[in-house]
């Protein structure tokens, strides 16, 4: 197979291109494409959620919007319980890219994210850059308890965190969501930080004023784990601040992602 998901030259049950067609959604397609953004969604969350960005973004960064298992389109195949594993998917998915590659994540995705940029890094797949909101640094204690995803308990968290009132009031669709929530949380709660070094490429941390989970030190931890250069951006909103500040969102990455845009 030709064009932007070639298939790998090994042989497997599954190619990378197959991989890529299963993990990733390819919202705005751009010719003109100079950076690849993949973007991957906070727990419970979505592809579909980055949508608005991809649109905002486009021609000049394509945005691969990861779909993880056990929601929207992917709904009928079990979710996966371990950030890792969740890592490990990805970067097989993007592994027949080759140009520059940058790395968003908002609240757990920023986790994977991270974890993704780690094991690119190590092999020789340095991204262009990591984005991160929303999410304290990877070392940082989890609130969550893996084995305390009891169904109110996910409620309770997605009405703190400011989730969305209707899928919370709609039985059938709360039904539908909360599968997915149980297998990211316990993911996050699972999620022990390894020591390693740091990472060479820029990190950009976001964060809402009003977040309830992470405020602007807990983010500013995120420089601990990279050489390659931090920057902060404090924005206003809590946890789902994207959904009100995309313009301002979209300028900041951009601005991460300047030195390929010229």
């Amino acid at each position: 197979m030709t064009g932007f998901f070639a298939a790998h030259p090994e042989s497997r049950a599954e190619t990378d291109a197959e991989s890529g067609r299963r993990w990733l959604r390819r919202y705005h397609p751009g010719a003109s494409r100079r950076v690849v953004l993949a973007a991957l969604p906070h727990a419970g969350g979505a592809a579909s959620s980055y949508h608005s960005l991809s649109r905002a973004l486009a021609p000049d960064v394509e945005t691969l919007a990861v779909q993880y298992p056990g929601r929207q389109d992917r709904l009928h195949e079990p979710g996966l319980r371990d950030i890792e594993h969740m890592a490990d998917q990805v970067v097989r998915a993007l592994g027949a890219w080759s140009g520059p590659l940058a790395l968003f994540g908002h609240s757990m995705g920023a986790t994977v994210a991270f974890e993704v940029a780690r094991r690119l890094e190590a092999a020789h797949r340095a991204p262009a850059a990591l984005i991160v909101s929303a999410r304290s640094a990877p070392s940082s204690e989890s609130r969550w308890h893996h084995q305390d995803v009891r169904d109110e308990v996910l409620v309770e968290e997605m009405r703190a965190l400011g989730g969305s009132d209707a899928a919370l009031a709609d039985e059938e669709l709360l039904s539908l969501a909360l599968p997915a929530l149980r297998s990211d949380f316990t993911a996050v709660g699972r999620y022990r930080y390894r020591p390693g070094p740091p990472l060479s490429c820029p990190i950009t941390a976001l964060v809402g004023d009003q977040d309830p989970r992470v405020d602007a030190d807990g983010m500013r931890d995120w420089a601990r784990y990279t050489d390659g250069g931090f920057a902060l951006h404090v924005l206003k909103g809590g946890h789902f601040y994207l959904a009100d500040q995309m313009d301002a969102v979209t300028r900041l990455v951009r601005g991460a992602l300047v030195p390929y845009l010229g």
